[in-house]
Parts: structure tokens; sequence; C-alpha cells
């Protein structure tokens, strides 16, 4: 497929029409929305089912307990929001009355990293993944894709207990499109063979990742490239065995260094089978202002940008 004909579809878009989906499945699917609706995407799921969607205004942390209280009543609530302001200012009520009684609680975060581009700073939640991580019992997920997107709805839903899921505003390009595409919560995909580093990536970095994996191996390195959606619990096995392939590892994520899939890799490998390790990600700072493909160019989370800093990585 030329490259200007790739699909490419937000996953926040993926998210909305999973949840319609899913509501037509399971009557138990409620979705909770702060005013956000037309953002979030849950609007079209407000549209085919008025009756279980509730806007709860501009009060992520109510919005966050009226769920607790849902899931008690053998509903399963999808709680939507920005990601900084669902993880981020919500923080306290999602520890506190989903995660401490390990409630059946699901969390759609849209609008994450810098890929929000002209909202700035104080809308790029670059800390979310780090703060979901903390919480005893939350599963973890970052999908690359339309189709990941949609498969990471339905597994949360099957699944029993709190779900943090990680949306994107930014439309970006569909890599998991083949027949034998499979999804289970903790489990990594390869997603290219490789035998000189390894790249372990998540989110709009696994299409960026692959990019970079082209671009090395036009310079005779060959790069494994491994896809993964479920950052808590994380699939140590896989990325155990490609470390042990390779002997060295990148990651990358559109999130900061500190906490999140990158520091969840290192914990990984100095357990287990300690190599060299370099983060790709945010590096310590806020986000800005700016267009997203102009953000992701400049923080180097790009194709370009990657392939570089492993060049580096390398000498």
């Amino acid at each position: 497929m030329a490259e200007n004909t790739v699909k490419k579809i937000a996953t926040r878009e993926s998210y909305g029409n999973a949840l319609v989906a899913l509501g037509a499945e399971n009557p138990n699917v409620v979705v909770l929305d702060a005013d956000l609706a037309a953002a979030t995407k849950t609007g079209v799921f407000q549209k085919a089912y008025p009756d279980r969607h509730i806007d709860c205004g501009i009060a992520e942390s109510n919005m966050v307990g009226v769920a607790a209280g849902l899931a008690t009543a053998g509903k399963i609530p999808f709680v939507s929001s920005f990601a900084m302001f669902v993880a981020g200012r919500a923080f306290e009520q999602v520890r506190n009355s989903v995660g401490y009684p390990h409630l059946n609680v699901k969390i759609g975060a849209t609008h994450a990293g810098i890929t929000v581009g002209e909202d700035g700073a104080s809308h790029q939640c670059n800390e979310d993944i780090a703060l979901m991580r903390t919480i005893p019992g939350m599963v973890v997920m970052c999908p690359a894709d339309d189709i990941e997107a949609k498969a990471a709805v339905k597994a949360a839903a099957e699944y029993e207990g709190p779900v943090y899921m990680r949306f994107g505003r930014a439309a970006c390009p569909v890599i998991n499109d083949r027949p034998d595409y499979q999804f289970e919560i903790g489990k990594g995909t390869v997603v290219k063979e490789g035998k000189d580093l390894t790249i372990v990536a998540t989110g709009i970095c696994v299409g960026n990742a692959l990019e970079a994996a082209k671009l090395l191996e036009a310079e005779g390195i060959n790069a494994e490239v491994i896809n993964i959606c479920t950052i808590k619990p994380l699939d140590e096995e896989l990325i155990v065995r490609s470390a042990r392939k390779t002997g060295k590892v990148v990651t990358a994520e559109e999130h900061s260094v500190i906490g999140g899939l990158g520091s969840a890799v290192c914990d990984a490998l100095c357990k287990a089978y300690p190599v060299p390790v370099m983060k790709i990600g945010m590096q310590d700072v806020f986000g800005e202002s700016g267009s997203a493909e102009a953000l992701v160019e400049k923080y180097k989370l790009d194709g370009k940008g990657i392939y570089q800093q492993i060049k580096d990585f390398l000498k």
C-alpha cells in the first residue's frame, strides 16, 4: 500500500465507535462524560443510547464517584474525559473510589500526549501512564491504532476490574489491519523481526518506530519492533526474550520518560536481563502549543527523530 493511501483514524474516534458496539451487546454498559462528548467521541453513544449516557458536567472527580456507585450496582461504567482531567484532576477519586475497592470501572482518557496540539501544555498530559501505573490492580493500555483501540475497549469491558485506556486526538495510521491480528490484555506483539536491537513502542510511536526501523534497515541495521499496548501488566517475557536476542533496547512513547513505558521496561530488564536501554519520549519537559505534526517532529517522536536518536545510541 502506498504511503499516501494509508488510512488514518484518531483512536478517540475508535473509542466512541467501540462503545456503540458494546452498547448493542451489553445493556449494562453505561457511559459517563464531563461535558466533552463531542471531543471524546462518546457523543455517538449518547445518540444511540441516550438513557445510558450521563453527562456529569465539568466535574471529573464527581464523575468518577458516580461511576464507582454504578459499578457496585452491577453496571459497567466507562468514564470519559481528557487524560489531563480524568487521570490528573481526578487522581484521588480514581485511586480511592475505584482502585482501592477494585471496582469494575473503565476509564477512557482521550487527548493524551503532545498530539493534543494547539491546546498546549495545560492539556497535553504526558504523566497519565505514570500516575495510573502506581495504582494497585489498575490495568493500563495505550493502543497504537484504530483496530487495537477497538479491541482494547472490548477487552476492557470483558475484564473484571479497573482499566485505564489512553487515546489520542490526532489521526494516526492503521497498522494492525491484518487477518491474523489478535488482542489480549497483557500481551505484546512483535510487529517486525530483527536481530541488532529491540525497539519497544506504544501508542502512536509504534507506527513511527516502524518508520525508523525502515531507515535503519537501509543502513544495514536490523531492528526488532515490539508493540506494547498493555503497559500494565507488561509482557515482560516477550521483552526479555527480545533483549536476549539483540542485546540493546530502545523504548518509544508519547509520554514522559519518567514513569511510563520506558520505566516499566527498565524495571523488567533490570530484574531479569540487564542490557543498555535508551528511553525516547518527553525528556522531563512540558509540551507547548503547536500543530500535532510539528510537536512530534520537534520532540523527535516521529520516525526520523526516533531513527536519529537510535543512531546516536548505537554510537
